[in-house]
């Protein structure tokens, strides 16, 4: 056999490995990030797990309604906890949950605006809690979603509704890919706190933290896979892009030593906003701790914000 034929045989046989390691590494990265699981941050700050604590068995107790609605796509029954002011109000925020948790894990948010005299509602994203669905869809399915969520708010409420929107960590990026869809009136400020910048980034950031991989080939051969199992094109998700398209006052919050989602996203959706903006870095902060860090201040920052804007 000549060197040639040896040589194309032993090539072919190169790309051939090199091939299935990019797709197992494809479907692993797939499983990893999208697949509902242990949540990656299990180890809570005893700060945070003491006042989440008690705020879980708060939200056990306190008034609520089991809400439903059907996904955007897909024909998923959806869930959602709300809880009614004390007295009556037109007034509600609709919070958005982050990555690998559910309603509950909100329940210290939940409870502040619930003190602070909102309604508010709490969906389960796709694949979490008491909704169906087999994938995280980091936001962007979801953000369909929480349009339908928001239009249910006024059906019950009456259309002289006036929404704000929440979001922590998933959540944040959420509720800012939601500021780029066509909104009902009634919605007039979101807060988002440690929100990504775009899925697409964001993945690309834990390749390189938790296992120093480069961005390419996993990160567009993973979204391959990921259309094919779940049906959206991560790539898509960019709170960049959808905040550009954003009209609504939006405050951004995020930990000055976040290392989950770096703080550095923080002031690339600051500046992609189009509407009237507000920031605020809390310095010492890690990812999603800046409540539990500095209760106080973030309640008065964030009730003052959506007073202004809910009147």
């Amino acid at each position: 056999m000549s060197k040639k034929k040896i040589f194309g045989i032993v090539f072919g046989l190169l790309v051939v490995v090199v091939l299935a390691g990019v797709g197992g590494a494809s479907v692993y990265l797939y499983n990893f990030a999208f697949e509902p699981q242990s949540p990656l941050n299990s180890k809570i700050p005893a700060k945070k797990a003491k006042r989440l604590g008690a705020d879980k068995k708060w939200l056990q107790n306190v008034k609520q309604e089991s809400w439903n609605e059907i996904s955007a796509d897909q024909d998923l029954k959806l869930h959602a906890a709300y809880v009614p002011a004390k007295e009556k109000t037109e007034k509600t925020i609709i919070v958005a949950h982050g990555y690998q948790e559910n309603h509950k894990d909100m329940a210290s948010y939940i409870r502040m605006f619930h003190e602070l005299g909102y309604n508010v509602l709490a969906p389960d994203d796709r694949g979490a809690g008491e909704s169906q669905g087999k994938y995280i869809g980091f936001g962007w399915p979801d953000r369909l979603d929480y349009v339908k969520w928001i239009k249910k708010v006024i059906a019950k409420n009456g259309k002289n509704s006036e929404i704000g929107l929440f979001g922590v960590s998933m959540g944040g990026a959420t509720v800012m890919m939601v500021s780029g869809e066509k909104l009902p009136k009634q919605v007039k400020a979101i807060v988002e706190d440690a929100g990504y910048s775009s899925i697409e980034s964001e993945l690309a950031y834990e390749l390189k933290a938790r296992f120093n991989l480069p961005k390419e080939p996993l990160i567009t051969t993973a979204a391959w896979y990921t259309n094919f199992k779940a049906g959206f094109n991560f790539k898509a998700g960019s709170s960049l892009k959808q905040l550009r398209k954003n009209k609504l006052p939006i405050y951004f919050i995020h930990g000055g030593e976040d290392t989950f989602v770096p703080t550095k996203m923080v002031y690339q959706n600051y500046a992609a906003t189009k509407g009237t903006k507000k920031i605020w870095v809390a310095a010492k902060a890690g990812h999603a701790m800046t409540y539990y860090d500095y209760p106080k201040e973030y309640q008065k920052k964030v009730s003052r914000f959506f007073t202004e804007y809910l009147n």
